[in-house]
């Protein structure tokens, strides 16, 4: 047989299982129960069941089929009802025994009854085994009442037999519901650090060019008294780093919205992502608003993964806007160097010694830093990077990033 020919074998299976499985329960418990029912009166399989008392034995009646099919067909609800499924084919069993009817495959359904018991029962189970056990107890008293020749060690053992099968039940309920706890809690750490992530784009988007506009329109205030016709630059770049929030807020919420969609689109969205290649408008951005910053890139840039290019392009956005927040007017150094296993950026803003400027202002967690620093940590982290960020001796501050690379094959 061809390996064609066994995998259109297998779908002609597995068409049929699919349509079982998106059956709801009720359906698939009442064809169990309908099955049960048809096969306890198929004379080959009547040796098989469950039986005790072991007394005379009574000519089938319409009595013993209605008994028959009490212990079978209400295993329909087996999983809506538990506790009264098993309390109706408890009961036809124990009379369809104390009446000393012959064994039927039909008594199956007690065990049914009892593993779904121990499975699907949520409220009152103690009070559910209590009662099932007071029951057992009563049957055994009546058989023998009746002139049972078992003894109380046969009565037992069917009794253990019984209580392991409802024991079977319930370790399968306890690993269900320990495998829904455990898909709980994984959801709930997902959400967090997606949360995280949200807000620590949002952080360095807004951030930045809030503080950027708000330098800008500062200058373009004081330009309109003392230097007029240098006004309009300032309003220009107000304009222009508003737009470029406005593009990186359209690229933060294409990746929230984009859910199931293709890889054509995944990667046009990726090509809007603001990347290495785009530092220049940061560094632009940063002349506009007033801060003198020397930009320098060694090595030979290759194509990297998204994750790679936006977690460098942060940490220069971070950095310069620290610089502007902090150290207005301070010379800032940004450099970029491509090795061969990794990126390196060192973004240094000059100060005097054991002045405060150019330090951000604690916000939040993590050392030596504000929020948008510790976010930076936790996003290079994952890259299995480095983040440090602190003063340095001779003043000022310095944000040393090292991520490795992982270059993308054309």
């Amino acid at each position: 047989m061809t390996s064609r020919q066994a995998s259109w074998g297998l779908s002609r299976f597995r068409a049929p299982l699919n349509w079982w499985r998106e059956e709801g329960a009720s359906f698939q418990d009442g064809v169990l129960a309908l099955v049960l029912a048809l096969l306890a009166f198929v004379p080959t399989l009547s040796n098989i069941g469950a039986q005790i008392g072991d007394l005379p034995e009574r000519p089938a009646s319409v009595l013993s089929i209605a008994l028959t099919l009490a212990q079978t067909l209400p295993l329909a609800a087996r999983r809506r009802w538990p506790a009264a499924c098993l309390a109706v084919v408890a009961a036809a069993f124990a009379a369809h025994q104390a009446l000393g009817f012959a064994t039927t495959f039909g008594s199956v359904g007690l065990y049914v009854a009892l593993y779904s018991a121990g499975a699907h029962q949520v409220r009152f189970r103690r009070s559910t085994a209590a009662a099932a056990s007071a029951g057992y107890v009563a049957l055994a008293f009546v058989l023998n009442r009746l002139g049972s020749p078992l003894g109380v060690a046969d009565f037992s053992a069917f009794y253990l037999t019984l209580a392991a099968i409802w024991l079977v039940g319930s370790s399968v309920r306890v690993r269900r519901a320990q495998e829904a706890e455990r898909r709980r809690l994984a959801a709930e750490v997902a959400t967090a650090a997606e949360r995280a992530r949200i807000a620590r784009e949002l952080h360095d988007v807004v951030t930045h060019h809030v503080t950027a506009m708000v330098v800008q329109a500062d200058a373009a205030q004081f330009l309109i008294t003392s230097a007029p016709e240098r006004a309009g630059e300032g309003l220009v770049a107000v304009s222009d780093t508003g737009r470029r929030a406005l593009r990186e807020l359209r690229y933060l919420l294409g990746v929230l919205e984009a859910t199931g969609e293709s890889a054509a689109a995944e990667a046009a969205r990726a090509e809007r992502a603001p990347t290495l290649g785009r530092v220049t408008d940061l560094v632009e951005g940063a002349h506009r608003s007033g801060q003198p910053v020397e930009f320098s890139e060694q090595g030979e840039r290759r194509l990297q993964p998204v994750d790679v290019e936006l977690a460098a392009y942060r940490v220069v956005q971070e950095a310069l806007t620290n610089a502007m927040k902090h150290a207005a007017g301070q010379p800032t150094r940004v450099s970029v160097h491509h090795g061969g296993e990794r990126i390196e950026i060192t973004v240094i803003t000059d100060g005097s010694a054991g002045s405060p400027q150019a330090a951000p202002v604690p916000h939040g967690p993590g050392p030596q830093g504000g929020r948008g620093l510790a976010g930076l940590r936790a996003r290079v982290r994952t890259l299995d990077g480095q983040l440090e960020a602190g003063p340095r001796p001779e003043g000022g501050f310095e944000v040393r990033a090292t991520i490795p690379t992982k270059p993308v094959q054309e």
